[in-house]
């Protein structure tokens, strides 16, 4: 490497290379365009959760002003199509008639919801209620049916389901289920609410009507 003299007469270091500058150039380049995009994204994940706080804010500022109640789901009704057991085989046909409340100022949105007709525990059909939206302050009756096409008896309690069918004329259905609603306010729907149907139904198979019906949310016997 050489030097050159200046006009002084003293040694002068050698110029730096132009490639030198180039790349200091580009290295503070980089190291600035990174902390700008950090930056930005701090800025923007500072605001998105601002955003949510807020929504969060709002969302619980609007249920604390309507208040939301518990919906109400009641089996009120229970009608026998018919019930035929023989020594082989059940056959049951009923159809049964829910209420569903909504007591407060906003509607209710029901998702689609199965109720199981059992027997000394055995289920023996299932009842669908679809999904569907209930408005304030508002009482709507949703109808359903179970039916069950001729279940081998020797898959239950055989002897006692037979006995109760011809001898007491008592045979003791329970009908149970889990209805799921959502307080709806703004187009916006609350946690998941879940109203609990269990009822004890009696139906005289001789008369093929019901005889008793007693609902509850912690089992029945009757």
């Amino acid at each position: 490497m050489t030097t050159r003299a200046n006009v002084n007469g003293g040694e002068h270091y050698p110029a730096p290379h132009p490639s030198h500058n180039h790349y200091n150039y580009r290295h503070h380049h980089r190291s600035s365009s990174a902390a700008s995009f950090k930056g930005c994204c701090c800025c923007l994940l500072l605001l998105l959760t601002f955003l949510a706080l807020l929504l969060v804010a709002v969302v619980l500022v609007i249920f604390l002003a309507v208040k939301p109640k518990k919906p109400q789901f009641d089996l009120q009704q229970v009608g026998v199509q018919y019930l035929i057991v023989t020594p082989s085989y059940l056959s049951l046909n009923i159809t049964m008639l829910f209420t569903a409340i909504n007591p407060n100022k906003v509607g209710i949105k029901y998702t689609p919801s199965n109720f199981f007709v059992m027997y000394k525990g055995v289920p023996l059909g299932v009842a669908t209620v679809p999904s569907f939206y209930q408005p304030a302050h508002s009482s709507r009756t949703v109808e359903t049916r179970a039916s069950v096409d001729r279940v081998n008896v020797l898959q239950l309690d055989a002897m006692d389901l037979i006995r109760d069918a011809t001898v007491n004329d008592r045979v003791e259905l329970r009908v149970t289920g889990d209805v799921g609603a959502r307080i709806r306010v703004m187009d916006i729907n609350s946690p998941r609410v879940k109203v609990s149907v269990d009822c004890a139904v009696v139906i005289s198979p001789r008369k093929q009507s019901l005889t008793y019906k007693q609902c509850g949310v912690d089992g029945l016997s009757v």
